[in-house]
């Protein structure tokens, strides 16, 4: 079982650390910390560049401690609330990643999740360390991950209403 936890966590967390490396230097086809900013931005992350930086740092290292399986239900809590955010973003386009679908998300929220409930095995970091975490750590990373995603979609939300323009009756006056 180690040994199936192990390439999951370092396939599954490189590549997301690999996700916000994009965001945060432009790496791997990215968009850098402008454009990934000016994205989020448009659609309620304000200030878009720091949401950029955050959004960022979190894959990144949420991924790297993750292929390590270093406090992994802390790294998966960071890997859920970022997910979740994430898929919220790409809902409008259903589930599928060829439609821009929030599936990708999905997968590394659910891989985040099983890794809180089953500990990163005994190839880990946090097995070299004596660490260990029971049920307990996988509900508190899964709650933990699932109430920052709801602050920062609240947060989007209130943004995307901030800005809606509002529609006033017009009056036609006589001269």
């Amino acid at each position: 079982m180690s040994t199936g936890l192990l390439i999951l966590r370092i396939v599954a967390g490189l590549l997301l650390a690999a996700h916000g490396s994009q965001k945060l230097f432009g790496w791997f086809g990215g968009y850098g910390i402008a454009g990934s900013g000016g994205w989020l931005e448009s659609i309620g992350f304000k200030p878009g560049k720091a949401m950029a930086v955050v959004t960022g740092l979190a894959e990144l290292l949420g991924g790297l401690a993750l292929a390590l399986g270093l406090l992994t239900p802390l790294a998966s809590a960071v890997v859920i609330g970022t997910m979740v955010v994430a898929a919220w973003t790409h809902a409008a386009n259903g589930v599928w990643a060829t439609n821009g679908g929030y599936e990708l998300p999905l997968v590394y929220a659910t891989i985040g999740a099983a890794l809180a409930f089953t500990g990163a095995g005994d190839f880990s970091l946090d097995n070299a360390l004596g660490l260990s975490f029971g049920t307990a750590a996988g509900v508190g990373a899964v709650v933990l991950g699932l109430v920052a995603a709801g602050v920062n979609i609240l947060r989007a939300k209130a943004a995307q209403r901030a800005t809606v323009p509002v529609a006033h009756d017009s009056v036609a006056v006589d001269a």
